[in-house]
């Protein structure tokens, strides 16, 4: 305790004085969530503080193009630099709906230099968030995602409810993160999603560099499906009655901006609570990610092209579905003669393998699957990965390296002739 002058009594007073310490477990406090408060039913959270706490109207763009996010070197504190560019990052990212028509909003001298420089590229739909060691507000909408016991598994911390879009930082959370901040939520990403990927195998079923496992932890990857979740569940959340009608953007030339409308701001509140919600709000992320990343297209050529190197040694059912397509039996081709009356008999099939001619003896050499790849061949079908099809191969290696076997039969057999 310290004693100060209280001026307007003339007295004396007591008043606490705070240590480094002290502002260490407040900011701490403010930051992360006892595990008492992380029940199923509360946690994680995501939260949204309306445009309405500083604006009368918004602008709305009617088809916004996709959120980037935009790093920015930003100090904690009460010096008036320091509040001043966190206010206009505030006032720009509650300007949400208006997307990439933003910054027609501001005037130049409203946004610091940093801010205006990315402005003054043109109309991008940016979200301003500090640059930190972590990446910790990038991909905050990931983190605040996932169930407690996933965070507990790779050793993240419950921190508190986050928000969308980003207003303001005053604790800087790099203090109370690991260092391999980044790695731990990739891994628990991908821990989360992956049963909506693959459904019936497990992560440890794969190896390391298989295409799927490794699109599970790329986090910018999924960054953009979860933020287009989030601004369609703010979409639907209830107007603040301003006395705003509907209407369109006049210009200073007189003329009417395409794409966008002025409006009410709207309501803020929870965007998801608890676990059911985030597992709601997951499963809509999945299917958010075939519109901006081509999901299901990248998940079906992965599945179409396995090798045997994208498993691990562990069985699921993703192995034993592509031993059997690649080792099930395969009916074989028989060879007929064909001989037409009045002509001279007619040979079949002739064959034309690696610019050689094959006779239909040395087809009786052939075990079945080579007879079949002469067979294609001579009917035209010339295309390695074709024949692998055709034949149920998962890829064109295996023709391939049958082909260097015939082609060495080839050799000896007119080597003898």
């Amino acid at each position: 305790m310290k004693s100060i002058n209280d001026p307007s009594e003339g007295t004396v007073t007591d008043s606490p004085e705070l240590h480094t310490s002290d502002l260490d477990d407040l900011d701490r406090s403010g930051f992360l969530v006892p595990a008492a408060e992380t029940s199923p039913e509360l946690y994680p959270y995501m939260s949204n503080m309306s445009a309405g706490f500083m604006f009368q109207a918004v602008l709305v763009s009617l088809s916004p193009k996709p959120t980037e996010y935009v790093t920015l070197r930003m100090a904690q504190g009460l010096a008036e630099n320091t509040m001043m560019k966190q206010l206009a990052v505030a006032k720009w990212n509650m300007m949400w709906e208006a997307g990439h028509y933003r910054r027609r909003i501001f005037d130049e001298d409203e946004l610091p230099e940093d801010m205006r420089r990315i402005a003054n590229i043109g109309d991008v739909n940016v979200m301003f968030v500090p640059r930190t060691r972590s990446r910790y507000y990038e991909y905050a909408p990931l983190l605040h995602l996932l169930r407690r016991s996933t965070l507990e598994r790779f050793g993240l911390p419950f921190v508190r409810a986050g928000q969308w879009p980003f207003v303001m930082d005053s604790t800087g959370p790099d203090r109370f993160l690991p260092p391999d901040f980044e790695q731990r939520l990739a891994s628990a990403w991908s821990w989360e999603i992956w049963r909506r990927l693959v459904p019936g195998s497990p992560l440890s079923a794969f190896s390391k560099d298989e295409p799927v496992r490794m699109l599970s932890h790329n986090l910018d990857f999924w960054l953009p499906p979860v933020t287009e979740v989030i601004r369609t569940i703010l979409g639907d959340f209830p107007e603040v009655d301003k006395g705003v009608a509907p209407e369109r953007i006049r210009l200073e030339d007189g003329s009417f901006l395409d794409g966008a409308v002025k409006g009410n701001p709207r309501q803020g509140g929870p965007i998801w609570i608890g676990e059911e919600d985030a597992a709601e709000a997951l499963d809509w992320s999945i299917e958010a990610a075939d519109k901006t990343g081509n999901l299901r297209s990248i998940l079906d050529a992965v599945r179409s092209n396995r090798v045997e190197d994208d498993f691990s040694d562990r069985w699921s059912f993703a192995r034993e579905d592509f031993e059997r397509k690649l080792y099930r039996k395969r009916s074989k081709i028989r060879v007929r003669f064909v001989e037409l009356k009045d002509t001279i008999p007619v040979q079949g099939p002739e064959s034309e393998i690696i610019g050689q001619l094959v006779t239909n003896d040395f087809l009786t050499l052939l075990d079945g699957p080579n007879r079949q790849i002469v067979v294609l061949l001579n009917s035209g079908v010339t295309s390695q990965s074709e024949i692998a099809q055709i034949l149920g191969y998962a890829n064109h290696s295996a023709v391939s390296k049958r082909l260097k076997q015939i082609q060495k039969k080839a050799a000896n057999y007119f080597d003898d002739l």
